[in-house]
């Protein structure tokens, strides 16, 4: 991955350290909780694609994105197909639960930064082979937030977004682990959720929301 892309993600990340991830909610629903996500100061939406009609919400919350300036991934990409389907449908980054370089290396041709998924030091230290410095732990719960803090120590230089069992209840204790971005779903639709969400927002950027 080149620097150019490593800079991309820095940039897109750098307004918080939340992304919400949107899986099977449908049109409707998927552009309501985009909407939530950005009122409450959560720049980055993914919309993993598994379904015709998980396609046709990315395309939405793309569309809704485009109005506000804001930027949308597409998740579970497994297959070098589904790169050039995300990309059509406008996503402006790619997410996959793990790590296959046949998909790494047809979104690095076609120019898409990617985010795979990675669980131990072999995955991390193929996926840096690969040019690649930014990536997705997963699952986040099931490795802990200790993983991070242990796996810093041989790759400073990897940023991880952790992915997996996250919400208001747990995404300070990551964070604070080292992990530059956790990522919440279901707490958007939770009131109470909400207004811890952005506390830790406010608490992280400095601004309130």
């Amino acid at each position: 991955m080149t620097e150019t892309t490593v800079d991309w993600f820095d940039t897109a990340f750098a307004g918080a350290p939340l992304m919400a991830i949107l899986r099977g909610m449908g049109v409707e629903r998927s552009v309501r909780l985009s909407e939530t996500a950005w009122d409450l100061g959560i720049d980055s939406v993914e919309v993993p694609l598994q379904t015709d009609e998980d396609e046709r919400a990315l395309r939405a919350v793309v569309a809704a994105a485009d109005e506000r300036g804001k930027i949308v991934g597409a998740g579970t990409i497994i297959t070098p197909a589904q790169v050039a389907l995300a990309a059509d449908a406008g996503a402006k980054y790619l997410v996959s639960p793990g790590l296959d370089p046949a998909v790494v290396r047809a979104a690095q041709d076609a120019g898409i930064p990617i985010l795979p998924g990675v669980a131990t030091p072999s995955e991390v230290q193929l996926a840096v082979s690969l040019g690649l410095t930014w990536l997705k732990a997963f699952p986040a719960t099931w490795l802990g937030s200790g993983w991070f803090r242990h796996i810093r120590g041989p790759f400073p230089q990897v940023r991880f977004v952790a992915t997996g069992g996250l919400d208001a209840s747990n995404v300070e204790e990551y964070l604070a682990a080292g992990v530059r971005v956790a990522a919440v779903g279901s707490a958007l639709e939770d009131a109470s959720q909400l207004e811890r969400l952005a506390t830790v927002l406010q608490a992280r950027t400095g601004s309130a929301q």
